[in-house]
Formats: C-alpha cells, structure tokens, sequence
C-alpha cells in the first residue's frame, strides 16, 4: 500500500473523455498540449485522460527551485484524485516516463498499466550533455537557437530530411513559440532523475515504446527500461524522439491497444 499522501493539486490539469482512467506525464521543455496534442482526442474516445503542466508549462508558474521527480509525480496522482479517478494507467513521454515510473513506485494500488514512450530511467553520457546544452540555452532565453537545438538532436533523420525547406523553417518557429518558460528548469531535472531503484518493484502491465532514431534518448536506455521492468513488452516505433510529430497514428494505436488488451 502506499505510504505517501497525496498533495493538494497545485499544477494546471486537464481532462477530457470518459471511461478507464488514464494520466499523462508530458515532456521535458513541452508542456501537455505539445506532448500529447496530436493524439489526444484518440486517447479519450475510451478513457478519461487527465494530464498536469509541470511548472514553467502550460498555466503552471515557474518554479523558483529545482524540481524533484516526487513533486512532478504526487501532483499528477493529485489531478487524479481532483477529477474524481481511483485507479487509472500512466502514459509517460521522455521526462515524462520518469515521472510515470516514480507515480507507479508511490501509488503501487492506484495504476493499472504502463506506458513509457522514448523514456528513460536515468541519463546516460549522451542524453547528460544534451540536458547540460539545453538547459544553458534555455537559460539564454534564447528560443530560436533552442528550436534549432531541439530539431537537431530530437527529429529522426526521415522526419528533417523529408521537409522541405520552408517547412522546417516554420517548425522552428513553432518550436521557439511553443518552448516552455521552465524549460531550464525541466531539463535540469533531465540530467538529474534517476528512478532505477524503482523499476523492479513496478507490479502491472507496462508498455516500453522505442523511438529508434531517437539521437535524443538512446533506444538502449528504452531498453533498459523494459529489461529491468517485470515482464514489460517492448514496442518499436520508426520514428526521432517526436512520435507526435513523425507517426502520431502509429504511436495512438500502439498505446490504445496495449490499454484495451489489459482492460486498463
């Protein structure tokens, strides 16, 4: 049982469909809606989906400290509690799988199921020194050199080789508009988290999803993820680190039917 009491929830929350619940943990520098957007709507045809902004995201302030996995995941299981769910699946993008992973390890009577896409359950050489560039460049304020930044290591050699020049040209803006306030501080906590210890005493059905042109987050630490998770199922998907933005359809169906397969 868990020993940890739930918070008040403090962070900006969203919720939308009905059914089984499901939470969502966005991604480091993302907010919710850019994590999760483009598959949204097919998550909450059979679930109902409440996801946080962590701080410095969405309607969430700034945090004035550094953040703490524990933080990020107490709040997501206190939006649960605010919309009324007992027991619910996480699906947890990058940072976000971390965070996934931490609420499973808390609240082990509470979720269901798994799923962790181009997650990670502690950085490797690569992904420290991406987090240490992003987070001084975030610290710049500078947006433009952090969208170029982020393209260049996140986008699969397909999804920036196939588009054309004014294409990626206004995939830049978007990114440098859509770049979290606290993106300093989340990928501080990218370079930081560690949630290894948990991973054996995760419990329910868990779906690792591979991203395996993914120069951002190895697919040896998603690997890694679903060696040392108890009977996890590993999934591939042909995408960079951004399945929303590459193969949005395929990354809806790989966790739609792991969720409906569990009854989560």
């Amino acid at each position: 049982m868990s020993t940890h009491t739930v918070p008040q929830p403090v962070f900006a929350r969203t919720r939308l469909g009905s059914g089984p619940g499901l939470l969502l943990a966005h991604g480091a520098g993302s907010s919710l809606a850019n994590t999760y957007g483009p598959v949204m709507e097919g998550l909450a045809a059979d679930h109902t989906v409440v996801g946080i902004d962590y701080p410095g995201s969405g309607e969430t302030p700034r945090s004035t400290a550094p953040l703490i996995v524990d933080d990020l995941a107490d709040q997501l299981v206190a939006a649960a509690d605010a919309e009324g769910l007992d027991r619910f699946a996480v699906s947890g993008f990058s940072l976000g799988g971390a965070v996934a992973v931490r609420a499973a390890a808390r609240y082990p009577e509470r979720v269901t199921a798994l799923v962790l896409t181009a997650a990670f359950a502690h950085r490797d050489n690569r992904l420290a020194l991406a987090s240490s560039i992003w987070n001084k460049i975030a610290a710049s304020g500078d947006r433009e050199l952090l969208a170029e930044f982020l393209l260049m290591v996140a986008l699969g050699t397909h999804g920036i080789e196939s588009m054309p020049t004014e294409q990626l040209r206004q995939t830049l803006g978007y990114t440098a508009a859509a770049a979290a306030d606290g993106s300093s501080e989340q990928s501080d906590l990218v370079g930081r988290v560690d949630v290894r210890g948990d991973l054996a005493t995760i419990a329910v059905p868990t779906l690792v999803i591979s991203t395996t042109d993914d120069r951002l987050t190895s697919t040896a630490l998603h690997r890694q993820l679903a060696d040392a998770i108890p009977g996890a199922q590993l999934a591939e998907i042909a995408t960079g680190h951004l399945p929303m933005l590459e193969r949005a359809d395929e990354w809806l169906q790989l966790i739609t039917e792991f969720l409906a397969k569990h009854d989560a």
